[in-house]
């Protein structure tokens, strides 16, 4: 190799070396003072592709576990009305147990005042959670938690299906029910439910009862019922009516339902009027207004009693077979003569004849019995029972048609809406269940690709501490080498001596 002074080969080759020590010092600085090994696209292009997919992903399930979070509080707030609802019905159940006892004494109107009032609120609370129909969480509510991969992305969500889990009194089955007393509702009623006034200028309406008195006499009272000048309230034409049958041991109300004026009682009675030309009446305008008490064991008579039933006769089987034969004589000639006959007879049995609101003659009792007619009377169009020798069909009691009906009707709808809320409860409480999954999972996969882009991305601090080391010392040997090839061409400066 030949000596120049023109070319400094070994300087140059110093000064290369100097420059990559230089960048491999200043590298590791870089990596030390950042903490990250990835700092440019160039320092690992491959490396920092994967490295942005893991913190896009960390990025989209720390928001994720935020959304579950927020709806797994949305449940809880949907859970917390729910178990105050479920409170609520627990006093609807009080107090339609209360109305559905036949001893009790108190004022059922003021009962159901109660528990129309605890419908409402049942309304109100089911808007404000918003599970009510129609209801903005009465749906299906997803919540997006992320962590799944662009082919399978529907996995990245998870749905609490709530549609058609509403929980309003319509949809609990609880809309349109009552403790108020059930009853026999009158054909041609006027709805009294919708009605704010009645009877308005000084109208009034009278109706007919028909009942049996103690003697076992057929007996009718005339009720009357008054208005005022701007119409009175349907509480206080209820009240009117009451009064004056509280000696009958029949009561009025309203059906929650139809609006109906309805009557009830433990013996036989029938209703018999006319609406008049009053729209605003407990009526309306009916042409005709009839009733019968359908709470009892009945059987009918097929005709109204005109004519010489004599011949006919029939057996009465009462409770523990207790049997009367009961005979018609030829002056019942009239319903209200064959009913005192029929009882005059038949007294300690415990069945009635009454005048139904057909005029027919009726037999009744709170208790199961049997009629056999054992022979039709001479004349057949003149028998009561159609001159059939036999069975006679005994109907039995209407449920709603009792006091106590209404009531009975209401707890077995509380009963349903008990396990209808229920079921909702499970569903929501489930959601919770499955969305505290979800995050459970999303925290685990944070933590797991936290460390796969660490292990991409972040500086090995060991290994870059040694490396600045290393990088020093190179620098400082290259600065040196540098030094002295520089002054290699003097040494040739002795040749020329």
């Amino acid at each position: 190799m030949s000596i120049s002074i023109q070319t400094n080969y070994a300087s140059m080759v110093a000064s290369d070396n100097l420059s990559t020590n230089m960048n491999f010092m200043t590298n590791t600085i870089e990596q030390l003072t950042s903490g990250y090994r990835i700092n440019n696209a160039g320092d690992d292009p491959a490396g920092l592709t994967v490295a942005n997919q893991y913190r896009s992903n960390i990025a989209e399930l720390t928001q994720g576990v935020l959304n579950a979070n927020t709806g797994v509080t949305q449940l809880q707030i949907m859970d917390g009305g729910l178990s105050n609802i479920s409170n609520m019905l627990d006093r609807l159940n009080t107090l339609a147990s209360e109305s559905a006892t036949s001893t009790f004494t108190g004022n059922r109107s003021t009962v159901n005042n109660e528990y129309q009032n605890i419908l409402s609120e049942i309304d109100r609370q089911a808007q404000n959670i918003q599970l009510n129909q129609g209801g903005v969480n009465n749906n299906v509510l997803s919540v997006l938690i992320g962590g799944a991969t662009q082919a399978a992305g529907t996995d990245a969500a998870v749905s609490v299906d709530l549609s058609g889990q509403a929980v309003d009194s319509s949809s609990l089955g609880l809309a349109g029910t009552s403790v108020a007393g059930g009853g026999n509702s009158i054909a041609g009623s006027a709805n009294l439910v919708t009605a704010t006034t009645v009877l308005g200028s000084n109208e009034s309406q009278a109706f007919t009862v028909n009942y049996t008195n103690s003697s076992g006499v057929a007996s009718n009272l005339t009720v009357t019922v008054k208005g005022t000048a701007s119409g009175i309230t349907v509480n206080n034409a209820l009240g009117q009516i009451n009064d004056q049958l509280s000696g009958l041991g029949i009561s009025a109300s309203v059906n929650q339902t139809t609006g109906a004026l309805q009557f009830s009682g433990n013996s036989a009675f029938s209703i018999n009027g006319t609406g008049g030309a009053y729209t605003d009446g407990i009526f309306g305008n009916a042409a005709t207004v009839t009733g019968d008490n359908a709470a009892l064991y009945t059987a009918t008579s097929s005709i109204v009693p005109s004519a010489d039933p004599s011949g006919e006769t029939f057996s009465l089987v009462g409770a523990n077979n207790q049997t009367v034969q009961i005979s018609l004589a030829a002056t019942d000639t009239t319903a209200a003569k064959t009913v005192q006959d029929i009882n005059t007879q038949a007294a300690a049995l415990g069945i009635t004849a009454s005048v139904n609101s057909a005029g027919k003659v009726q037999l009744s009792s709170n208790n199961a019995f049997t009629v056999v007619q054992t022979s039709a009377a001479t004349t057949a169009a003149n028998d009561l029972f159609g001159g059939t020798v036999g069975n006679v069909a005994v109907t039995a009691p209407s449920a709603n048609s009792s006091a106590t009906g209404d009531a009975l009707s209401a707890l077995t709808a509380i009963q349903n809406a008990v396990q209808l809320l229920g079921s909702v409860q499970g569903k929501i409480g489930a959601g919770e269940n499955t969305l505290q999954y979800a995050i459970d999972l999303a925290n685990s996969q944070i933590t797991n690709f936290s460390s796969a882009e660490s292990s991409i991305r972040d500086a090995d601090v060991a290994t870059e501490a040694a490396n600045l080391t290393k990088s020093q010392v190179l620098q400082q040997s290259s600065i040196a080498a540098m030094a002295q090839a520089n002054s290699a061409p003097q040494a040739l400066l002795k040749l020329l001596q």
